[in-house]
């Protein structure tokens, strides 16, 4: 069984899914726009568990089932807007029924010679996982469905010497705007992430109290991501709406808050405190603990005395 699990079909070219979809050969060997709002396509087609070779921009209107993204399940019943980047493991649920929607594909070398084949790994939601797919009011569809629109329009009926540089740019705005739209994610299910932040609490409290410091030094936004069933980008991106951090600076102000605690409350070296906080080396604490309060750990106790 766990074989089976691991097996996944790897598509290079857009040609590849086009020929899994019974699809005429893409009109462009770089980029591709599938229409699938009035169910044409056979979703059964595609393989189980698949990685692609390319950028996936996918909005579905409408999905029965789940459908498997990375080791998570994703009920897609809403309908979103769901982003992948080359190489991330993707598959279907096998009663995932009709999908109907809209997938742009994007080789990367579309974007050669452009800025955004640089600028499009900024993009963070490239790095999110299923269940951290992007909902869109109405307003919001309209948006998007207009600039798929002009690509779509593009591939089909104009490819010319300013094709590219038409549907690059559109690319780019399209991503400006999911980025607007997640920003707006973050506030409107603002309980659900004040939810995941205490959670998050939760989890470095939990660490700190135990022996892991010890044995697995600082924890890792790696680690505090597994343990909230988010994706260490989304996590990043949520606490940053909610704090103005990111992960790794959580983490940072969490230690320096322990470190403040037990500089002020207990007997123990600094070297003891830094080893009990999880560093390897005492430098290492002293620098973070300088950079973060302007003073330095013997300092900081000083002014208790």
């Amino acid at each position: 069984m766990k074989k089976e699990e691991a097996a996944y079909h790897k598509f290079d070219s857009l040609s590849d899914v086009h020929r899994a979809f019974g699809l005429p050969m893409p009109v462009h060997p770089l980029i591709s726009f599938i229409d699938n709002s009035a169910n044409q396509i056979e979703v059964d087609k595609l393989p189980q568990s698949h990685v692609l070779n390319f950028y996936k921009i996918s909005y579905r209107i409408k999905q029965s089932g789940k459908l498997k993204y990375g080791q998570s399940y994703y009920d897609f019943d809403e309908g979103s807007l769901m982003f992948a980047s080359p190489g991330q493991l993707i598959g279907r649920y096998k009663d995932s029924g009709e999908s109907l929607g809209y997938t742009l594909l994007v080789h990367p070398d579309f974007f050669q010679t452009y800025p955004l084949a640089k600028k499009i790994r900024q993009y963070g939601f490239f790095a999110y996982s299923a269940n951290e797919a992007l909902h869109l009011s109405d307003n919001e569809k309209t948006t998007l469905m207009s600039i798929f629109k002009i690509i779509e329009t593009e591939l089909n009926s104009r490819i010319d010497d300013f094709s590219q540089d038409v549907i690059v740019s559109q690319i780019e705005v399209l991503l400006n705007y999911a980025n607007r739209f997640y920003k707006r994610q973050f506030i409107t299910r603002k309980a659900v992430n004040n939810d995941l932040l205490e959670k998050l609490e939760e989890v470095l409290e939990e660490y700190f109290s135990s022996e892991k410091p010890l044995s697995k030094g600082i924890p890792t936004v790696q680690y505090l991501s597994e343990h909230l069933n988010i994706s260490p980008s989304y996590l990043s991106d949520m606490l940053r709406s909610l704090t103005g951090q990111n992960a790794q600076q959580h983490i940072h102000h969490k230690l320096i808050e322990m470190a403040k605690e037990k500089l002020s409350t207990t007997t123990l070296s600094i070297s003891e405190v830094a080893y009990v906080l999880g560093f390897e080396h005492s430098s290492s604490f002293n620098r973070l603990f300088k950079s973060k309060t302007n003073v330095t750990p013997l300092e900081f106790r000083a002014s208790f005395s």
